[in-house]
Protein backbone atom coordinates (compact mmCIF):
# COMPACT_ATOMS: atom_id res chain seq x y z
CA UNK A 1 0.00 0.00 0.00
CA UNK A 2 2.83 2.46 -1.44
CA UNK A 3 0.68 5.87 -0.89
CA UNK A 4 -1.79 4.87 2.09
CA UNK A 5 -1.23 6.34 5.78
CA UNK A 6 -0.14 3.49 7.88
CA UNK A 7 -2.25 5.40 10.42
CA UNK A 8 -5.28 5.01 8.70
CA UNK A 9 -5.39 0.97 9.16
CA UNK A 10 -6.29 0.83 12.97
CA UNK A 11 -9.26 3.02 12.11
CA UNK A 12 -10.01 0.40 8.85
CA UNK A 13 -10.20 -2.64 10.68
CA UNK A 14 -11.96 -1.15 13.67
CA UNK A 15 -14.65 -0.15 10.34
CA UNK A 16 -14.35 -3.22 9.04
CA UNK A 17 -14.69 -5.49 12.00
CA UNK A 18 -17.64 -3.22 13.60
CA UNK A 19 -19.31 -2.00 10.44
CA UNK A 20 -20.58 0.96 11.98
CA UNK A 21 -18.63 4.35 12.45
CA UNK A 22 -20.32 4.97 15.51
CA UNK A 23 -18.83 2.37 17.16
CA UNK A 24 -15.35 2.33 15.36
CA UNK A 25 -14.67 6.27 16.47
CA UNK A 26 -16.04 5.10 20.42
CA UNK A 27 -13.51 1.94 19.74
CA UNK A 28 -10.62 4.39 18.78
CA UNK A 29 -11.05 6.78 21.31
CA UNK A 30 -11.99 9.32 17.95
CA UNK A 31 -14.74 11.85 17.21
CA UNK A 32 -17.41 10.56 14.49
CA UNK A 33 -16.63 13.26 12.35
CA UNK A 34 -12.71 12.20 12.55
CA UNK A 35 -13.49 8.47 11.84
CA UNK A 36 -15.68 9.31 8.90
CA UNK A 37 -13.46 11.48 7.16
CA UNK A 38 -10.49 8.54 7.93
CA UNK A 39 -13.60 6.53 6.01
CA UNK A 40 -13.43 8.90 3.04
CA UNK A 41 -9.93 8.59 2.96
CA UNK A 42 -10.20 4.72 2.59
CA UNK A 43 -12.97 5.37 0.04
CA UNK A 44 -10.65 6.70 -2.44
CA UNK A 45 -7.33 5.34 -1.69
CA UNK A 46 -8.81 2.08 -2.82
CA UNK A 47 -11.53 3.68 -5.42
CA UNK A 48 -14.69 1.68 -3.09
CA UNK A 49 -17.45 2.06 -0.59
CA UNK A 50 -16.17 -0.40 1.67
CA UNK A 51 -19.26 0.22 3.72
CA UNK A 52 -22.88 0.15 2.17
CA UNK A 53 -25.96 0.78 3.96
CA UNK A 54 -28.51 -2.32 4.20
CA UNK A 55 -31.67 -1.07 6.20
CA UNK A 56 -30.61 -0.08 9.30
CA UNK A 57 -26.84 -1.07 9.31
CA UNK A 58 -24.31 -1.30 6.94
CA UNK A 59 -22.51 -3.96 4.95
CA UNK A 60 -19.06 -5.09 3.30
CA UNK A 61 -18.66 -4.77 -0.16
CA UNK A 62 -16.82 -7.85 -1.97
CA UNK A 63 -13.74 -5.79 -1.69
CA UNK A 64 -13.90 -4.83 1.99
CA UNK A 65 -14.48 -8.58 2.59
CA UNK A 66 -11.47 -9.29 0.52
CA UNK A 67 -9.62 -6.64 2.73
CA UNK A 68 -10.47 -7.57 6.49
CA UNK A 69 -8.17 -10.82 6.73
CA UNK A 70 -5.41 -8.76 5.40
CA UNK A 71 -5.96 -5.91 7.04
CA UNK A 72 -5.62 -7.93 10.36
CA UNK A 73 -2.96 -9.94 9.35
CA UNK A 74 -1.31 -6.46 8.91
CA UNK A 75 -1.91 -4.92 12.16
CA UNK A 76 -1.65 -7.86 13.91
CA UNK A 77 2.25 -8.47 12.74
CA UNK A 78 2.33 -4.55 13.04
CA UNK A 79 1.27 -5.10 16.92
CA UNK A 80 4.42 -7.84 17.19
CA UNK A 81 6.88 -5.58 15.33
CA UNK A 82 6.23 -3.22 18.62
CA UNK A 83 6.22 -5.55 21.33
CA UNK A 84 7.57 -8.87 20.92
CA UNK A 85 11.08 -9.36 21.99
CA UNK A 86 13.83 -12.04 21.79
CA UNK A 87 13.37 -12.97 25.45
CA UNK A 88 10.77 -12.08 27.93
CA UNK A 89 11.57 -11.35 31.96
CA UNK A 90 7.96 -11.31 33.66
CA UNK A 91 9.89 -9.89 36.48
CA UNK A 92 10.83 -6.44 35.10
CA UNK A 93 8.36 -6.51 32.66
CA UNK A 94 5.14 -3.99 32.62
CA UNK A 95 3.24 -5.79 29.31
CA UNK A 96 -0.48 -5.67 29.48
CA UNK A 97 -2.19 -9.12 28.46
CA UNK A 98 -5.91 -9.17 27.84
CA UNK A 99 -7.70 -12.42 28.24
CA UNK A 100 -11.65 -13.19 27.11
CA UNK A 101 -13.15 -15.47 29.48
CA UNK A 102 -16.81 -15.62 30.88
CA UNK A 103 -17.94 -14.07 33.93
CA UNK A 104 -17.70 -17.57 35.92
CA UNK A 105 -14.08 -18.27 34.78
CA UNK A 106 -13.19 -14.85 35.25
CA UNK A 107 -14.59 -15.65 38.90
CA UNK A 108 -12.72 -18.58 39.19
CA UNK A 109 -9.36 -18.09 37.62
CA UNK A 110 -8.32 -14.34 39.36
CA UNK A 111 -7.84 -14.94 43.03
CA UNK A 112 -4.95 -17.93 41.74
CA UNK A 113 -3.86 -15.74 38.52
CA UNK A 114 -3.08 -12.63 41.16
CA UNK A 115 -0.99 -14.81 43.49
CA UNK A 116 0.88 -16.05 40.92
CA UNK A 117 1.35 -12.30 39.23
CA UNK A 118 2.23 -10.82 42.62
CA UNK A 119 5.35 -13.34 42.95
CA UNK A 120 6.51 -13.53 39.14
CA UNK A 121 5.62 -10.53 37.49
CA UNK A 122 4.31 -8.06 39.90
CA UNK A 123 4.02 -4.75 36.94
CA UNK A 124 2.35 -7.14 34.56
CA UNK A 125 -1.36 -6.52 34.48
CA UNK A 126 -3.84 -8.75 32.99
CA UNK A 127 -7.68 -7.47 31.67
CA UNK A 128 -9.91 -9.96 31.88
CA UNK A 129 -12.55 -8.97 29.03
CA UNK A 130 -15.82 -10.59 28.97
CA UNK A 131 -17.49 -12.80 26.52
CA UNK A 132 -20.14 -10.50 25.88
CA UNK A 133 -18.08 -7.96 24.77
CA UNK A 134 -15.93 -9.98 22.26
CA UNK A 135 -16.70 -10.28 18.41
CA UNK A 136 -16.05 -13.73 17.22
CA UNK A 137 -15.14 -13.25 14.18
CA UNK A 138 -12.14 -15.16 13.31
CA UNK A 139 -10.56 -12.56 11.60
CA UNK A 140 -10.45 -10.59 14.79
CA UNK A 141 -9.58 -12.25 17.66
CA UNK A 142 -5.97 -12.54 17.00
CA UNK A 143 -6.14 -8.73 18.86
CA UNK A 144 -6.57 -10.45 22.09
CA UNK A 145 -3.96 -12.65 23.97
CA UNK A 146 -6.04 -15.91 25.76
CA UNK A 147 -9.27 -16.57 25.28
CA UNK A 148 -10.17 -19.24 28.23
CA UNK A 149 -13.59 -20.81 27.50
CA UNK A 150 -15.65 -23.78 26.84
CA UNK A 151 -14.52 -26.85 24.36
CA UNK A 152 -16.83 -27.83 22.14
CA UNK A 153 -18.15 -24.09 21.31
CA UNK A 154 -15.87 -24.06 18.04
CA UNK A 155 -13.67 -21.40 19.85
CA UNK A 156 -10.54 -20.31 16.93
CA UNK A 157 -7.42 -20.37 17.96
CA UNK A 158 -4.88 -23.69 18.91
CA UNK A 159 -6.46 -24.66 22.26
CA UNK A 160 -5.31 -26.68 25.69
CA UNK A 161 -7.66 -27.96 28.45
CA UNK A 162 -7.22 -26.26 31.52
CA UNK A 163 -9.74 -27.04 33.89
CA UNK A 164 -12.75 -29.65 34.20
CA UNK A 165 -16.04 -28.47 36.25
CA UNK A 166 -19.63 -30.20 37.01
CA UNK A 167 -22.89 -28.82 36.87
CA UNK A 168 -24.37 -28.58 40.43
CA UNK A 169 -27.95 -27.51 41.62
CA UNK A 170 -28.40 -24.19 44.07
CA UNK A 171 -30.95 -23.18 45.65
CA UNK A 172 -31.93 -21.73 49.03
CA UNK A 173 -31.40 -23.46 52.18
CA UNK A 174 -34.67 -22.91 53.70
CA UNK A 175 -36.39 -24.01 50.34
CA UNK A 176 -39.07 -26.97 51.54
CA UNK A 177 -38.24 -29.55 48.80
CA UNK A 178 -34.81 -30.22 50.78
CA UNK A 179 -37.15 -31.29 53.46
CA UNK A 180 -38.46 -34.12 50.95
CA UNK A 181 -37.02 -37.95 51.26
CA UNK A 182 -35.19 -39.62 48.84
CA UNK A 183 -34.50 -36.03 46.55
CA UNK A 184 -34.40 -36.49 43.62
CA UNK A 185 -33.84 -34.69 39.72
CA UNK A 186 -37.57 -34.98 39.47
CA UNK A 187 -38.02 -32.87 42.80
CA UNK A 188 -35.72 -30.30 41.49
CA UNK A 189 -37.19 -29.64 38.03
CA UNK A 190 -40.70 -28.69 39.32
CA UNK A 191 -39.29 -25.79 40.74
CA UNK A 192 -39.10 -22.66 39.12
CA UNK A 193 -35.77 -22.46 37.35
CA UNK A 194 -32.92 -19.52 36.55
CA UNK A 195 -30.91 -19.48 34.06
CA UNK A 196 -27.76 -17.96 32.49
CA UNK A 197 -27.81 -16.49 29.03
CA UNK A 198 -25.13 -16.66 26.40
CA UNK A 199 -26.88 -16.20 23.44
CA UNK A 200 -30.14 -17.41 21.38
CA UNK A 201 -27.65 -20.16 20.21
CA UNK A 202 -25.59 -21.09 22.52
CA UNK A 203 -26.61 -23.74 25.44
CA UNK A 204 -24.89 -24.61 28.33
CA UNK A 205 -24.68 -28.26 29.89
CA UNK A 206 -26.56 -27.03 32.72
CA UNK A 207 -29.44 -26.29 29.85
CA UNK A 208 -28.54 -29.87 27.92
CA UNK A 209 -28.65 -31.81 31.52
CA UNK A 210 -32.63 -31.69 32.00
CA UNK A 211 -32.61 -32.96 27.99
CA UNK A 212 -30.86 -36.00 29.01
CA UNK A 213 -33.08 -36.79 31.56
CA UNK A 214 -35.92 -35.91 29.33
CA UNK A 215 -37.43 -33.20 31.81
CA UNK A 216 -38.46 -29.31 30.80
CA UNK A 217 -38.00 -26.92 33.68
CA UNK A 218 -40.23 -24.21 33.50
CA UNK A 219 -37.63 -20.65 33.50
CA UNK A 220 -38.72 -18.02 35.66
CA UNK A 221 -35.66 -15.98 35.73
CA UNK A 222 -33.10 -15.24 32.72
CA UNK A 223 -29.90 -13.36 33.58
CA UNK A 224 -26.43 -12.77 31.52
CA UNK A 225 -23.99 -15.38 31.98
CA UNK A 226 -23.12 -17.19 35.20
CA UNK A 227 -22.08 -15.50 37.97
CA UNK A 228 -25.06 -13.92 39.91
CA UNK A 229 -27.35 -16.96 39.59
CA UNK A 230 -26.50 -18.07 43.24
CA UNK A 231 -27.19 -14.54 44.91
CA UNK A 232 -30.49 -14.68 42.31
CA UNK A 233 -31.88 -18.01 43.65
CA UNK A 234 -31.26 -16.93 47.60
CA UNK A 235 -34.31 -16.15 49.60
CA UNK A 236 -36.63 -17.30 46.88
CA UNK A 237 -38.24 -20.51 45.50
CA UNK A 238 -35.88 -20.47 42.59
CA UNK A 239 -33.71 -23.20 41.50
CA UNK A 240 -30.37 -23.17 39.35
CA UNK A 241 -27.80 -24.92 37.65
CA UNK A 242 -24.31 -23.91 38.16
CA UNK A 243 -20.56 -24.89 38.13
CA UNK A 244 -19.67 -26.52 41.49
CA UNK A 245 -16.63 -24.47 41.55
CA UNK A 246 -18.71 -21.14 41.44
CA UNK A 247 -21.77 -22.76 43.56
CA UNK A 248 -18.94 -23.60 46.30
CA UNK A 249 -17.28 -19.96 46.20
CA UNK A 250 -20.67 -18.67 46.60
CA UNK A 251 -20.96 -21.32 49.84
CA UNK A 252 -19.55 -18.86 52.18
CA UNK A 253 -21.78 -16.33 53.78
CA UNK A 254 -24.81 -17.08 52.21
CA UNK A 255 -28.08 -19.45 52.90
CA UNK A 256 -27.42 -21.72 49.87
CA UNK A 257 -28.21 -25.39 49.69
CA UNK A 258 -25.67 -27.31 47.10
CA UNK A 259 -27.31 -30.34 45.59
CA UNK A 260 -24.86 -32.93 43.67
CA UNK A 261 -25.69 -35.42 41.07
CA UNK A 262 -23.88 -39.10 40.46
CA UNK A 263 -20.93 -38.36 37.88
CA UNK A 264 -22.62 -41.01 35.67
CA UNK A 265 -25.19 -38.03 35.18
CA UNK A 266 -22.99 -35.13 35.54
CA UNK A 267 -23.40 -32.20 33.53
CA UNK A 268 -19.46 -31.50 32.80
CA UNK A 269 -17.94 -28.98 31.64
CA UNK A 270 -14.11 -28.80 30.44
CA UNK A 271 -12.37 -24.96 30.24
CA UNK A 272 -9.97 -24.68 27.54
CA UNK A 273 -7.56 -21.33 26.65
CA UNK A 274 -7.31 -20.68 23.21
CA UNK A 275 -4.25 -18.52 21.29
CA UNK A 276 -4.13 -17.27 17.64
CA UNK A 277 -1.65 -19.69 15.69
CA UNK A 278 0.63 -16.43 15.23
CA UNK A 279 1.58 -16.32 19.06
CA UNK A 280 2.72 -19.90 19.48
CA UNK A 281 6.27 -18.61 19.42
CA UNK A 282 6.16 -15.48 21.45
CA UNK A 283 7.86 -15.79 24.57
CA UNK A 284 5.46 -13.46 26.40
CA UNK A 285 2.08 -15.51 25.77
CA UNK A 286 4.28 -18.41 26.17
CA UNK A 287 4.50 -17.21 30.24
CA UNK A 288 1.08 -16.30 29.96
CA UNK A 289 -0.17 -19.52 29.11
CA UNK A 290 1.91 -21.29 31.54
CA UNK A 291 0.52 -18.88 34.27
CA UNK A 292 -3.13 -19.48 33.49
CA UNK A 293 -1.99 -23.54 33.12
CA UNK A 294 -0.83 -23.06 36.86
CA UNK A 295 -3.42 -21.06 38.30
CA UNK A 296 -5.81 -23.03 37.15
CA UNK A 297 -4.22 -26.47 38.81
CA UNK A 298 -5.19 -24.81 42.22
CA UNK A 299 -8.14 -23.97 41.48
CA UNK A 300 -8.92 -27.81 43.09
CA UNK A 301 -7.15 -26.87 46.21
CA UNK A 302 -9.22 -23.68 46.63
CA UNK A 303 -12.28 -26.44 46.50
CA UNK A 304 -11.43 -28.46 49.24
CA UNK A 305 -10.78 -25.57 51.38
CA UNK A 306 -14.24 -24.46 50.94
CA UNK A 307 -16.16 -28.00 51.38
CA UNK A 308 -19.32 -26.84 51.99
CA UNK A 309 -21.75 -29.03 52.48
CA UNK A 310 -23.84 -31.02 49.92
CA UNK A 311 -26.96 -32.94 49.51
CA UNK A 312 -27.18 -35.63 47.05
CA UNK A 313 -29.89 -36.10 44.37
CA UNK A 314 -31.31 -40.03 44.84
CA UNK A 315 -30.74 -41.08 40.88
CA UNK A 316 -27.46 -43.17 42.27
CA UNK A 317 -24.50 -42.52 44.25
CA UNK A 318 -22.43 -39.54 43.82
CA UNK A 319 -19.09 -38.21 45.30
CA UNK A 320 -17.20 -35.04 44.99
CA UNK A 321 -14.15 -35.51 42.71
CA UNK A 322 -10.78 -34.88 44.60
CA UNK A 323 -8.75 -32.88 41.44
CA UNK A 324 -10.90 -30.98 38.68
CA UNK A 325 -7.47 -29.49 37.48
CA UNK A 326 -6.41 -30.83 33.73
CA UNK A 327 -2.70 -31.88 34.41
CA UNK A 328 -0.22 -30.33 31.21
Amino acid sequence: MKNLDINLLPVLQSLLSMRNVTRAADFLGLSQPATSAALSRLRRYFDDELLVRSGRGYELTPLAQDLQPLVESAMHGIDRVSTIKSQFNPATSDRKFVIVASDYVAAMLVEPLRAILRVEAPAVSVEITPTSAASWDRSTYGKWDLIVGPMGYDLPGHGKPVFRDSFVAVLDAGNPVLDKPGLSAKDLVKLPQAVGFFGSEIRTPGDQFWDVLGESPAVAARVQGLLSLPLLVEGTDLMALVPRMLAYKYSRGTNLAIVDFPVEHEAALVEAMFWHTNRDDDPANSWLRSVVQRACKKLHEILETLNPPVRHASIGLSTVPDDRAIDS
